[in-house]
Order: C-alpha cells, then sequence, then structure tokens
C-alpha cells in the first residue's frame, strides 16, 4: 500500500479505497468489529438520519487516522492517545473542505464535550470509548466547553459523534468502500 505522505488529488480516492480493504480488517479497538465495518456503519447510520452528504463523507473517513500514526494498533492499551483525529485531519486537508475535515477533527473532543455537557451520554459510551476518554482528557471543562461551541462545525462534529457511538454493531451488513467513491470525488477540492 502507498505511503499517506505520498498521495496525491489524483490517486486519494484510490488509496482510500485500498486503506479500507486492505487495513481496515483491524479490530476496531476493543469493540466486536473491525475498523472498516465501524466507519461504513458510521456513514450509514449519518444517511439514515438525513445527515448532508459532507457528514457522511466525514462520519465515513473520521477513523483513518488509526491506519495512519506511528503508533502500535494497542496503544491505548498502553496509556496512549494517538490522536488519530489531527493525523485523519493533517491528511484529509490536503484534498477535502472544512465542512468534511472540521467534524472529524472534532469528533473526539465532541465526545469530551457530550460528557460535560450531557448528563446522560457518558453512560451510552462502550468500555472501549470510556477508555480512550480517559486518555482524551476527560469530559471537557467549563471554558473548553465555551470554546468549542464557537465553532461553525459543531452541529455537525455532534452529530458525526452520535453517529460514531452507534456504528459499533457487531453482524450488521454494511455498503462496501467501493459505493462510496462518488461521494469522496464529489468533495474533493478543486
Amino acid at each position: 500500500m502507498q505511503d499517506h505522505k505520498t498521495v496525491t488529488k489524483e490517486n486519494v480516492v484510490d488509496f482510500l479505497i485500498d486503506m479500507f480493504n486492505s487495513r481496515g480488517q483491524d479490530e476496531y479497538l476493543g469493540e466486536a468489529i473491525t475498523q472498516s465495518d465501524h466507519m461504513l456503519q458510521c456513514a450509514v447510520v449519518a444517511d439514515q438520519f438525513e445527515a448532508k452528504e459532507s457528514v457522511i463523507l466525514a462520519s465515513l473517513l473520521h477513523d483513518v487516522g488509526h491506519f495512519m500514526h506511528d503508533y502500535d494498533f494497542d496503544c491505548a492499551d498502553h496509556g496512549i492517545d494517538s490522536r488519530h483525529e489531527d493525523v485523519a485531519d493533517d491528511f484529509l486537508k490536503k484534498f477535502y473542505p472544512p465542512e468534511v475535515t472540521e467534524p472529524v477533527r472534532m469528533h473526539v473532543d465532541a465526545k469530551r464535550y457530550l460528557c460535560a455537557v450531557e448528563p446522560d451520554y457518558f453512560g451510552k459510551l462502550s468500555e472501549a470509548s470510556v477508555h480512550s476518554l480517559k486518555l482524551q482528557g476527560g469530559p471537557m471543562s467549563a471554558e473548553e466547553v465555551k470554546k468549542f461551541e464557537e465553532s461553525p462545525h459543531l452541529k455537525d462534529a455532534l452529530d458525526l459523534r452520535r453517529f460514531e457511538e452507534a456504528g459499533k454493531v457487531d453482524g450488521v451488513e454494511t455498503p462496501k468502500i467501493e459505493e462510496y467513491r462518488s461521494l469522496m470525488e464529489k468533495f474533493l477540492l478543486n
């Protein structure tokens, strides 16, 4: 597989599809599904909730940073936050507009935000999400909440987060990644 640092606009969609098909079969960090199953489920849930196409694409691509960071697969088990959201953002913003990349970049902080502002949200997290929340800084402080709420992408990031939590069901049939090719191509920067 091509190194993500050498990907161009002309081959990014092929690269993403290849990554889903090769690296996507890895276990999704403490869940009972694969990485690609999780991301595909998130896109399906976003579509079922009639999200904007940019949010469906963000839901599909939100965890690609797990394929690109320099840490071992089980780094969270060793107390390391891979900052996969930043890795994904650094890669994706070369090819996609903010309406796709900002919800991706913000999806971890959206979990922290929701745990701070919605008393029952923490109880909806999977065991693996609770573990990663600790590594990611825990629920936001009041000051962090206020700053996070200033983003024009707040609603999309929160929607993505809710789709992300719903996209962890073992045995759910999803479309193949290739079925999202046209959506990935549609949002490419000119």
